[in-house]
């Protein structure tokens, strides 16, 4: 098109110069003036349409420039929209995320807070009982002995019994910290109240001399307790236990640091009929009494099953013989009724007959005997 434009044009321009030299060369009567006029009016038309002309070559150009600078903007901006478009997405989806995680966070941070605040209240709680006389050392061994109870599955009242009152055979009292029950009417006795008063102060003290004093109260401690506990006798009671006892000793690196200074006290307290458990040991030990318990409810339940299947049997044995009872007297009423029925249908004179002919001879009958019985006297 825009050839086609140019080439009117120039076809345009060449008729112009041609116009003007024929005039110029042409002879002519008219005055020179007409002629200049006419010249002068040509050119302006012929000025006119190279003008239009060359508007609308310019506004083709125009036009096709703007389409094609469309065409390569929105070829440019369209992936940029796109990609504006799938970033905003993605922002969105982050910020939502961000949000999510922000909220899970916060919950996780409160959670751990929360934690942390208990474990601190517990670390300070632990702190004063170790620092505090024998009494509260032993409460705070009994709140660890009932925590390891409760995890190990074992239940208050049905497998084990606190501070238990039972007389020797002197008619002493003695009272018992833990009687945890075994299958079997067996039990076994628990001591729970092990002081550490010395063992905290060797711990908290920075002096050497002073460390060396703390811990050999602390071995004498444990030694005086072992000692104690030995003579109280536990063994020589009244109940179905094994020939020792367990002492508990609410805190492993006490135990620890005891054994790794004397080697011996372990044993020493093995050849006084005592066990000395921590937190772990004792776990694994009641672990194995819930497991005594399962498997002896296990039993029981055999031993149930086992009777009531006997029970059930001896029940579906008798109603056997009933029901072949049962049977057996349908079958005796059905010989009973065939002799019966034969009596009163079969032979020349049976009492069908004999009845009916009575009533043929003019006994007054207000009823009939049934047709099919006498059809089958015939």
């Amino acid at each position: 098109m825009d050839f086609l434009l140019l080439v009117i044009g120039l076809l345009l321009l060449a008729g112009l110069s041609f116009i003007i030299y024929k005039m110029n060369n042409t002879p002519s009567e008219s005055a020179p003036e007409d002629k200049n006029e006419e010249l002068d009016r040509m050119k302006e038309i012929l000025g006119l349409e190279f003008k239009n002309l060359a508007n609308e070559i310019f506004d083709e150009k125009t036009k096709k420039i703007s389409e094609l600078n469309k065409e390569n903007l929105s070829g440019i901006l369209n992936p940029l929209r796109d990609n504006i478009e799938r970033f905003e997405r993605k922002v969105e989806i982050s910020n939502k995320d961000a949000l999510e995680f922000n909220a899970i966070l916060k919950s996780e941070i409160n959670h751990l807070k929360g934690e942390t605040l208990k474990m601190r209240d517990d670390a300070n709680n632990l702190a004063n009982a170790l620092r505090g006389e024998s009494k509260t050392q032993g409460n705070w061994g009994e709140q660890q002995m009932e925590t390891i109870l409760n995890a190990a599955g074992l239940e208050k009242n049905i497998h084990y019994e606190k501070e238990k009152n039972i007389k020797t055979e002197d008619l002493d009292n003695q009272r018992l910290d833990y009687v945890v029950k075994l299958p079997g009417d067996k039990c076994i006795v628990i001591d729970s109240k092990v002081s550490l008063v010395a063992y905290v102060n060797y711990y908290n003290s920075e002096d050497d001399e002073e460390k060396k004093v703390y811990l050999k109260e602390h071995l004498k401690s444990i030694n005086n307790h072992i000692t104690t506990l030995s003579n109280k006798n536990y063994q020589d009671l009244d109940i179905n236990q094994p020939d020792y006892v367990l002492m508990f000793m609410a805190n492993e690196p006490a135990f620890k640091l005891a054994v790794l200074e004397d080697v011996s006290i372990y044993n020493k307290a093995i050849d006084k009929n005592i066990v000395m458990v921590t937190n772990s040991t004792l776990f694994a030990t009641l672990k194995t009494v819930a497991y005594m318990w399962k498997q002896d409810k296990a039993n029981k339940n055999a031993i149930e099953i086992a009777r009531q299947a006997g029970s059930l049997y001896d029940k579906f044995q008798s109603f056997s013989e009933d029901l072949i009872k049962v049977g057996n007297n349908l079958n005796t009423t059905k010989n009973t009724y065939e002799d019966a029925m034969k009596k009163l249908t079969d032979g020349k004179d049976n009492l069908v007959r004999k009845t009916e002919r009575l009533r043929e001879l003019g006994a007054k009958t207000s009823k009939k005997i049934n047709p099919k019985l006498v059809d089958r006297s015939k």
